[in-house]
């Protein structure tokens, strides 16, 4: 399927949004900022943690939707100066559009570096148990059915 010339900013602005309102349904205070280095700042409930979060996501077509997630090193730093600034603890959410199921993970850029020390983060089927049952990571999943476009007649 052929996608849009801006579709990479569109994949941006909408996993930050996606990542937003999971944040705001679970009670987070959050918000969006326009920062190097992070897109999201959000207070836990029920706590004084304050996250600034990277938001990392990628639309992947059939043939390569089990991909690794790459970051760089300089992804991570900027993360971590921002949020030195801010005072807040540096977070990465990576989202991914696998065809049948979005999905996201949420977690702090130091775990991020504990589990990936090559920087890439694994999506493929037989990691994705681990990183849902993993309690330092918080994921989400949703499933996109299929749908039909049509022409609707003008009146």
């Amino acid at each position: 399927m052929a996608k849009s010339s801006r579709h990479s900013k569109i994949t941006g602005d909408f996993g930050e949004a996606a990542i937003l309102y999971w944040l705001s349904k679970r009670g987070f205070e959050c918000a969006r900022v326009d920062h190097t280095g992070i897109d999201l700042i959000a207070r836990r409930p029920a706590s004084d943690e304050v996250l600034g979060i990277s938001v990392k996501a990628r639309s992947r077509d059939e043939a390569r939707s089990e991909d690794a997630i790459m970051l760089t090193e300089d992804d991570l730093s900027k993360a971590e100066v921002a949020c030195r600034t801010f005072k807040c603890v540096p977070y990465l959410a990576i989202i991914v559009d696998q065809g049948s199921h979005l999905r996201a993970f949420l977690m702090t850029v130091d775990y991020f570096r504990r589990i990936a020390p090559s920087a890439r983060f694994r999506v493929a089927a037989n990691h994705l148990d681990q990183h849902f049952d993993d309690a330092d990571m918080e994921c989400f999943e949703l499933a996109n059915g299929a749908g039909a476009w049509r022409m609707i007649p003008s009146l």
